[in-house]
């Protein structure tokens, strides 16, 4: 399951999955999402926040979660992995080539910092 959270006031979206990401979970997010774009035309940000990165429950899922970040990574300004996995590490690493957003890595334990970030200048 993928809980998805939209903060209107500050245009930040918190992803935060529990247990393996199942190809409906993007579809949910996607509704939450993409209202908020088209009266806003972007994302302050998007926030990945696990513990540990659950992965996918099948290929659907993953294929899902590429078509996802194709079709919005040019409409969210910051990325912010919260994460005490190194997948949040080797994800930065990774997405930077492919994503057009900001992309940064804070512990766990920093979601505060996070937040701050995506709403700096």
């Amino acid at each position: 399951m993928l809980h998805t959270i939209l903060n209107k006031d500050d245009g930040i979206v918190i992803l935060q999955p529990h247990g393996t990401l199942r190809k409906e979970d993007f579809d949910k997010a996607v509704k939450v999402i993409d209202p908020f774009i088209e009266e806003h035309g972007k994302l302050n940000g998007i926030i990945i926040y696990t513990k540990s990165f659950p992965g996918w429950e099948d290929y659907a899922a993953f294929n899902r979660h590429l078509t996802f970040i194709k079709n919005h990574h040019k409409e969210i300004k910051k990325l912010a992995f919260v994460t005490d996995s190194m997948a949040g590490g080797f994800a930065e690493l990774i997405s930077s080539h492919f994503v057009a957003a900001t992309i940064k890595s804070f512990e766990y334990t920093k979601i505060g910092d996070a937040k701050m970030w995506i709403l700096e200048d």
